[in-house]
């Protein structure tokens, strides 16, 4: 059983809208409101909810990529309250617990047995950590674009994310190339990566922030967290060579791409006039229609149906729990939460 079904799935995938299944149920109450939380479907559509009614010029996705310490997070906030767009910050291994809840951080085991303290200090832990965090974050962006999708796709707000699942690769290709992780990981990888987003529309445009990795060692030795200055000026070098070599080439296909170096992206009035000029004029956003966006809708809005593709029965050590082991963490889990029981 993969560490995404046994931890997230189960525990709080279907809390993240408090449907039926959900791990914080809502205790039973007295109905006082005709507001109710409902769910977009079939009905609505036919009732005339569509949702090329609410775009405009702005309802766009867009993601701001690049290295670590590169000032993605910076950009991507201006870019949208400049532009009237939701931000969306980099999803990290706590993003469901982020915005579900109280938004209390649960402990590692409960978050796909990872940190990324762990991983700069023993990158080549023997147990399969490093693949183990690097899975468990695809996981949360693919969940956090499904999110980011559907904010769109109901409210016709544009969307700025830091990272994507379309990038996350970077940091795998890199994790190999170090040897931090094996063949069998990299193939794990692609196959749950193929199947994950090819239900998904890829963002609208991409702004990479082009910071040559000796720039981001230095960045991190002044201002990263201690255990972030052990990184290796290699795995540095790498993610930057996925980013050029091999990602830009392959989302330029489909997506408008936008580069700048470290002091340009520092001008986001600039940046927000360059947007202007772009047409987007290319890439599968062209080609649908409110039928599509329809069942796009339903698609996103299903987070376990999102995250099943992230789950796929292949059997690998580094992401597998044993029966008696996942019995114990999930109900330690539910016995956390204090499930309310509706009457």
């Amino acid at each position: 059983m993969s560490l995404w079904l046994g931890r997230l799935r189960p525990a709080a995938a279907a809390a993240a809208r408090g449907r039926p299944g959900s791990a914080v149920l809502p205790a039973a109450r007295i109905h006082l409101s005709p507001m109710q939380n409902l769910e977009y479907g079939w009905l609505a559509y036919m009732l005339g909810d569509r949702a090329t009614k609410r775009f405009t010029e702005r309802s766009k996705v867009f993601t701001v990529e690049g290295n670590l310490s590169s000032g993605k997070g910076k950009l991507a906030q201006q870019i949208a309250e400049k532009l009237g767009m939701k931000y969306f910050p980099e999803a990290d291994i706590h993003y469901l617990n982020r915005i579900t809840g109280d938004g209390t951080l649960l402990p590692e085991k409960f978050n796909g047995f990872c940190n990324l303290e762990r991983f700069y200090n023993d990158p080549k832990c023997s147990d399969g950590h490093s693949y183990r965090l690097q899975n468990w974050l695809f996981g949360n962006r693919v969940l956090q674009y499904a999110d980011a999708l559907e904010h769109l796709l109901s409210t016709g707000q544009g969307v700025v994310l830091e990272r994507s699942p379309y990038s996350d690769f970077v940091f795998l290709d890199a994790m190999f190339k170090q040897g931090y992780i094996h063949k069998r990981c990299l193939d794990h990888y692609k196959e749950i990566k193929e199947i994950s987003i090819c239900e998904f529309l890829p963002p609208h445009l991409v702004i990479y922030i082009d910071v040559p990795a000796p720039e981001v060692q230095k960045r991190i030795q002044e201002k990263g967290e201690p255990y972030e200055k052990k990184v290796s000026p290699s795995y540095l070098q790498h993610i930057e060579d996925a980013y050029k070599k091999t990602f830009l080439p392959e989302i330029s296909e489909t997506s408008e791409i936008l580069q700048y170096t470290a002091s340009e992206a520092e001008d986001v009035e600039k940046v927000a006039e360059d947007i202007e000029y772009l047409k987007f004029d290319k890439g599968p956003w062209l080609e649908q229609d409110d039928v599509s966006f329809h069942h796009l809708r339903l698609y996103v809005q299903d987070k376990n149906a999102v995250l099943d593709p992230t789950s796929v029965p292949i059997f690998i050590p580094e992401i597998t729990v044993g029966g008696i082991e996942f019995d114990k963490v999930y109900y330690e889990y539910r016995s956390q939460m204090k499930v309310g029981i509706p009457l």
